[in-house]
């Protein structure tokens, strides 16, 4: 995959649901408390995936009993101010929120805002009094890339971590008790690790790894990249506000290649895929900073929901299981401020 998709292609892509029932698998450990801290809802390019579909794939046995919505760009206000179109998206969350039955409860709502508008803490009240007690924090993507081969290859540029009012603003989250969910690419580790020193009073959460790329110019050089996420994931983790989702990695951008296959991979196969790039995250933050995520309905592109949970609980199977309970639950709880289910 090395050319341009758009974002209808890949909720289109996620939803190849013979093509998922070949890889379905019954849960391990289905006692297991987990917290999915990362997943979004939308009804885009033919495709929809909301609470009645997320509720579906929770119900493959793993017990699920609190998710975090992550912005996605979806159901913001089509008029009104600019600033405050984002807003759109936490009502549309909240009702839904509200109206769910069974599990997961989600628990918490991640945003969007432009964290260097002058208005911001008039867009940061808003989703207070829209998100109705579930607001917890802003995700504005810094994700930036010139080679043309990603989905979604950025809005802002590459120059995000670097802009003095968007420093201000990541500050800002700090002061009202807000955390900050970072979307990047590989090669922009250094900035973020950067940005996470010039807020120090912000939690940050860094989604996917920092997504590793392995389309386009960055296809075969997966162990060179590696090398040097390594390092840059270190130097990261030494910023004690930065906090790690261990997840997204099955997006087809990273290159894995899962979702061209005759069929979904089995745990096993995702687990020995992924074993690398966890275990060192793992390492390095230690399992009280990281916590497992889905990042579904985008990873439902290449596997179904249970399977990557079950490779989860394959690939933390070593650990005590004080580790296991943060990584699965206690993480997301604490950093989030979730309440008990």
């Amino acid at each position: 995959m090395t050319e341009t998709r758009d974002r209808g292609w890949a909720a289109r892509l996620a939803m190849r649901e013979d093509w998922l029932a070949q890889g379905r698998e019954s849960a391990l450990e289905p006692e297991r408390e987990i917290v999915d801290p990362h997943h979004h809802l939308w009804d885009r390019g033919g495709a929809r995936y909301l609470v009645p579909e997320l509720q579906t794939d929770v119900a493959e046995g793993h017990k699920v009993v609190q998710s975090i919505f992550i912005e996605c760009r979806a159901f913001w206000r089509e008029d009104g101010p600019e600033h405050l179109k984002p807003v759109g998206e936490t009502e549309a969350v909240a009702a839904m929120a509200a109206e769910a039955r069974g599990a997961p409860a989600i628990a918490a709502i991640v945003a969007h805002a432009d964290l260097r508008s002058p208005d911001l803490d008039e867009v940061l009240d808003a989703h207070e009094v829209a998100g109705k007690g579930l607001f917890r924090g802003i995700r504005h993507s810094a994700a930036a890339d010139s080679s043309g081969a990603l989905a979604i290859p950025g809005r802002e540029g590459p120059g995000l971590y670097r802009d003095e009012a968007f420093l201000k603003g990541l500050a800002r989250l700090g002061e009202r008790g807000l955390t900050y969910d970072a979307w990047h690419y590989h090669h922009q580790m250094q900035d973020f690790r950067a940005a996470a020193e010039a807020a120090p009073g912000t939690t940050m959460i860094l989604d996917h790894f920092g997504t590793p790329l392995g389309v386009g110019p960055y296809e075969g050089r997966r162990a060179e990249i590696f090398e040097r996420w390594k390092d840059d994931l270190a130097a990261a983790a030494e910023r004690p506000n930065v906090v790690a989702k261990l997840g997204g990695l099955a997006m087809p951008d990273n290159g894995f290649a899962f979702h061209e296959a005759d069929r979904p991979p089995s745990s096993e196969a995702l687990a020995e895929a992924q074993r690398p790039w966890i275990a060192h995250t793992i390492e390095r933050f230690g399992p009280e900073r990281c916590m497992f995520e889905s990042n579904f309905p985008v990873d439902r592109a290449s596997a179904p929901y249970g399977t990557f949970w079950n490779a989860f609980k394959r690939l933390s199977a070593h650990l005590p299981e004080a580790d296991k309970a943060a990584l699965f639950a206690g993480t997301a709880r604490r950093v989030y401020s979730l309440p008990l289910p």
